[in-house]
């Protein structure tokens, strides 16, 4: 009856989890435009690192643990959406003369053949 007991609590932990998540989605209105998503990475950026640090902080005082203590991650000067567009500029305009340029290598070989065959 233990076992059944665990899994009902971890299927109820992972709901309220998931749960959460969605309605914190549905209230920053992440899914919404791009400006609201990225000023919502811009705050989770500044209050998770302080938030999980004072976390640690209780659980070392709680548990009498140690937990050593970690670099700061690396800041990235990147920006996912200028590459992505042209990224998708790149493929867009390979399609679109990929039936200009089939042409053209079909007629060059065509030449070189009729060529070899002399």
């Amino acid at each position: 009856m233990g076992s059944r007991v665990w899994s009902l609590m971890r299927f109820l932990i992972k709901g309220s989890v998931a749960g959460g998540v969605v309605y914190l989605v549905y209230d920053q209105e992440l899914l919404g435009p791009g400006s609201k998503s990225q000023a919502a990475l811009h705050k989770a950026e500044e209050v998770v690192p302080p938030a999980v640090y004072q976390f640690s902080q209780y659980v070392c005082e709680q548990t009498g643990l140690k937990i050593p203590q970690l670099p700061a991650p690396p800041k990235f000067n990147f920006h996912i959406r200028e590459s992505w567009n042209s990224g998708i500029i790149t493929v867009m305009s390979a399609l679109s003369v990929a039936p200009t340029k089939a042409c053209e290598y079909t007629k060059d070989g065509w030449e070189y053949l009729k060529e070899r065959i002399k």
